[in-house]
């Protein structure tokens, strides 16, 4: 048996001889810019309790990274290494140290044995809160027929922790749809899959019941979701989608309805309620919203063409009509809030502020299938003076698209392909109650270079969740292939 004191030298060896390996900068030359870093972190805000904002340069030659990092309001942190890799524990310390200040970041960078100091840059930590535990995501790979690998997961903000919630392997050979949460709350959730065993899950009060996935009188699935505030009833849209490649110029995919409409599920009665105004035959419902008060159902609009010849002919409009939450019926009146007749643009994905205050859409040229639209822009319907504006700071010359907001509506996330144009990447940004958006930051990952170039999978339909789901795959996964599903009624009103 070896004496502890011989384990003790044994380790100080081993400390020694990996501090000496480090290569730590010397003979520095200062240059006046800023590092080209990836991700792209310079000048963002970000809010307490993150996960590290890991990061590497953006030249693969690079051969060691050094980074001192001070806060405005106390404390300090210094990393060393072929990319920057901060203590999870010391970062989230030196956060809330310097909540509403702003951390100073220095880089030097070793290629070919010669040092380079540049430009120092900051990053604002924001005083306003996020107030969620983490993000839901489909995670898909880049195929269009066959389903492959894909799932939904929950990811851990403060951490870089993902667990999943139900994968392909425990539903061979379907495709899992979107999990939509009901304002962030875990506890009440649904989503949809396609195949044999197609199914609509809806999860509330500890239960899960498992739908059938079609209904003739519908003429197809219950797709794009969007819960009531009560918890009742959730919106849905019924698609009859449709794909064609293109051959030339920087869309590849283009995704089209031959029909759509919208209409409200009541979950305690098994209803599907079916209203003439939100079910027109010669115009296409998609996307519905409720308002955050349940007052009011959003939705967009747009007159049918002949397909697939006339596809980028289709511009969605913005509408809205009241919702009783006592009867379950839609008003008599709708209210066109972005005519796409006098925008000679398409609305898409129209996600209300939890305040009220917003309504937050994907403007595109035509359609509603955002993601595979290079000119794809997030925009900003302020509801009291009906104004409208792009969110300039955090839109690029790629998609942006699948956006979602905090319960406090002072943080948002969507997708983005800024990175390589291929695949989609979840970004945050704050906002105020003016309406400012901060430049978005990608979300944090332990190896952020090595993770996206390594990935071949894309982030799609985040939401927040307040909590972690409590979700078992295996057991999901058994519903779902059973042959049990509960069936559902059509009224119309």
């Amino acid at each position: 048996m070896k004496h502890p004191l011989l384990h003790i030298a044994l380790l100080f060896l081993l400390v020694v001889s990996l501090m000496g390996c480090q290569s730590v900068p010397k003979d520095v030359t200062s240059v006046d810019a800023l590092p080209d870093i990836y991700p792209d972190y310079v000048d963002v805000t970000i809010p307490v309790g993150i996960a590290p904002l890991n990061f590497a340069m953006a030249d693969d030659e690079v051969e060691t990274i050094d980074v001192e990092v001070k806060g405005s309001k106390g404390g300090a942190m210094h990393v060393n290494g072929d990319y920057a890799d901060f203590d999870i524990d010391e970062w989230h310390q030196l956060l809330q140290t310097n909540k509403g200040g702003m951390l100073t970041f220095t880089v030097c960078a070793e290629k070919d044995g010669r040092w380079t100091r540049y430009r120092s840059f900051e990053i604002f930590v924001s005083p306003e809160p996020l107030g969620e535990w983490g993000i839901t995501y489909r995670r898909i790979p880049p195929s269009y027929e066959i389903y492959s690998k894909m799932g939904l997961y929950q990811r851990d903000l403060a951490t870089f922790d993902e667990t999943a919630l139900l994968e392909t392997t425990q539903v061979p050979d379907q495709c899992i749809n979107c999990h939509t949460a009901n304002h962030t709350n875990p506890d009440q959730y649904v989503f949809h899959v396609r195949g044999a065993h197609g199914a609509t899950v809806v999860h509330r009060n500890g239960l899960d019941e498992i739908l059938v996935a079609k209904n003739d009188s519908l003429g197809g699935s219950m797709v794009y979701p969007y819960w009531h505030p009560d918890g009742r009833y959730c919106a849905f849209s019924t698609n009859k989608t449709s794909q064609m490649f293109h051959t030339a110029g920087k869309k590849r995919i283009e995704v089209y309805d031959s029909s759509s409409d919208v209409f409200v599920y009541d979950t305690q009665t098994h209803t599907i309620l079916k209203d003439t105004l939100t079910m027109r035959r010669l115009w296409a419902e998609n996307t519905p919203a409720f308002s955050p008060d349940g007052r009011w159902l959003y939705y967009t609009t747009a007159q049918r063409q002949v397909y697939p010849t006339d596809y980028d002919h289709e511009k969605y409009s913005l509408c809205r009509v009241a919702f009783d939450a006592q009867t379950g019926r839609l008003g008599t009146d709708v209210d066109t809030l972005i005519s796409a007749f006098t925008t000679g643009t398409s609305v898409t994905w129209p996600r209300p502020s939890y305040d009220g205050r917003y309504i937050m859409y994907t403007q595109v040229a035509y359609g509603y299938f955002s993601v595979w639209h290079p000119e794809a822009d997030l925009w900003l319907l302020d509801l009291q003076t009906l104004e409208r504006r792009p969110l300039d700071i955090v839109n690029s010359d790629r998609a942006e698209s699948l956006h979602a907001w905090s319960t406090n509506s002072r943080w948002f996330l969507f997708t983005s392909r800024r990175g390589d144009g291929l695949y989609t990447r979840v970004y945050f940004a704050s906002i105020d109650d003016k309406g400012r958006a901060t430049k978005p930051f990608l979300l944090p990952q332990r190896h952020p270079k090595q993770y996206d170039q390594r990935s071949l999978y894309s982030f799609n339909t985040p939401d927040f969740t307040s909590r972690p789901v409590d979700s078992h795959a295996r057991t999901m996964g058994q519903q779902i292939e059973s042959d049990q599903r509960t069936p559902t009624t059509v009224v119309a009103q």
